[in-house]
């Protein structure tokens, strides 16, 4: 009897981008699988809303050409066409008084960056050949694996002779777009890592992909109608209370939550407690930490030391257009921002229509909105002139106070590997060591490594109940 025969049942905890591809990874591979997620969405972070007539996004996620994981994610769901990659490498980087880009060249790698580290005007000649300096000391050492988890990226920056400028106006790039960190804050093995195998890897591995669709069309919409097509049951809207293994192999879940009229409207009731093979628990490492099995008690109880660090988006919407950038970097008080233009993604609008993400946005997480208006407007005004003659229509807060873990040293000794000694068990979540950052690759690799360990121990459980018994040995007589 095959795996797939022998029909064991999976549950998968969390619909996020790692619950989603864990479920269709399992369900592919011709197993019974229900998803379970506690919003009323598939996507996790990645949701969208309605406002004014416009569909909002929470938040804004980029991804890199070389986020291989997160694009054959895409392809498998058929979301490639709502989230193109420009042809090379160009990021517009904006202060009040001066411009630059950060463009690559068409040389192979390293070579790619020197034009764009030489010509980058917000940096003095000096500043630049000393970045260009620190380059090559990445392409040449592993530095996570010679400092450990314990050095930050700016104290590592600053050994090396980069002065606070150009950590702020520079190095900043690389921890408020991936690590959701201030640069100097970011843990050493984490940033070096990225700059070396996505930055300095390849030439064009670094080419930026912004989504054209609303995030919920992109991810939770076609991945709801693909575990459709397979076969898997997804519920919305109920919460897993508790996980228990149970003595003989398998798991047992406390459901709470439900909504009977829901399951009616669904054709399938779901009971108060389920019952299952295998489980993916995909949900931050807070709600991972409370709801493991007894049995990991120990390991989960690191998880819950993870701290978050917030996101802040800005939404602004103008009476005309005020830009003709698709998106930018831009310095600001804390650090870097990303503005990127909504107005197509959002449908149609007369104006245009500005998101404002403020990464590692600690200090911003809980200022009014009243505030962040009377603050960064007057920085978008000496940002793009054309906005002081724009009517502002609109101004609202999206908050994320838990957007990711906070990827500063210490954090990578926290981040687990699959559980050991839990047949059936596995984690998911951009927080567990996939040896990417709390990103959306880090979520579908998570995904996918969650949906091999549970293979791999339901083929390893069912080849042992195929085994053929011990013949019994008669005793010696004496």
């Amino acid at each position: 009897m095959t795996l797939t025969e022998a029909r064991r049942s999976v549950v998968v905890v969390g619909g996020g981008l790692a619950g989603i591809s864990a479920a269709i990874e399992l369900a592919e591979s011709g197993l019974p699988v229900t998803l379970i997620e506690a919003r009323p969405w598939l996507g996790g972070a990645t949701c969208s809303f309605v406002r004014r007539g416009l569909i909002i996004d929470n938040g804004q996620h980029m991804f890199l050409r070389c986020h291989t994981a997160y694009r054959e994610f895409l392809a498998k769901i058929g979301s490639v066409i709502g989230a193109p990659i420009q042809d090379r490498l160009d990021v517009p980087v904006l202060m009040a008084s001066r411009q630059t880009r950060l463009r690559r060249s068409a040389l192979p790698a390293p070579l790619h960056l020197v034009r764009a580290v030489a010509s980058y005007r917000l940096l003095t000649i000096r500043q630049r050949a000393k970045v260009a300096l620190v380059g090559a000391s990445l392409l040449v050492g592993n530095v996570a694996a010679a400092r450990g988890d314990d050095v930050s990226f700016g104290d590592w920056l600053g050994k090396l002779g980069q002065d606070e400028s150009s950590r702020r106006l520079f190095w900043d790039l690389v921890g408020s777009a991936a690590l959701n960190a201030a640069g100097d804050d970011a843990n050493l093995g984490l940033a070096t890592t990225l700059i070396r195998e996505a930055i300095l890897g390849g030439r064009d591995y670094a080419d930026i992909g912004v989504p054209s669709t609303p995030l919920g069309a992109l991810h939770g919409g076609p991945a709801a109608d693909l575990l459709a097509r397979l076969g898997a049951f997804v519920r919305l809207g109920v919460k897993v209370a508790a996980i228990q293994a149970l003595p003989g192999g398998g798991y047992r879940l406390q459901l709470a939550g439900r909504d009977a009229s829901a399951d009616q409207a669904a054709g399938r009731e779901l009971p108060d407690a389920i019952t299952a093979d295998a489980v993916v628990l995909a949900v931050p490492a807070w709600e991972a930490a409370a709801l493991a099995p007894a049995q990991l008690s120990g390991p989960a109880a690191r998880w819950s030391m993870f701290e978050p660090s917030p996101i802040v988006s800005l939404h602004v919407l103008y009476g005309s257009r005020v830009t003709r950038l698709p998106f930018a970097a831009a310095v600001c008080e804390t650090g870097m921002a990303w503005i990127v233009d909504k107005t197509n993604a959002a449908g149609n609008f007369g104006g245009q229509y500005l998101a404002v993400a403020l990464p590692a946005a600690h200090e911003y997480v809980d200022m009014p909105s009243s505030r962040l208006r009377a603050e960064f407007l007057p920085w978008l005004e000496d940002l793009f002139p054309a906005t002081a003659d724009a009517d502002v229509e609109d101004f609202f807060v999206t908050r994320e106070r838990r957007a990711t873990i906070s990827q500063v040293p210490g954090t990578q000794r926290l981040r687990p590997d699959q559980p050991a000694g839990m047949p059936g068990f596995a984690l998911a979540g951009a927080w567990i060591d996939t040896g990417w950052p709390d990103t959306m690759e880090g979520a579908v690799r998570s995904g996918l490594a969650g949906a091999d360990k549970v293979l791999y121990d339901l083929a390893a459980g069912a080849r042992l109940a195929q085994a053929p018994a011990r013949p019994q040995v008669p005793a010696l007589r004496r």
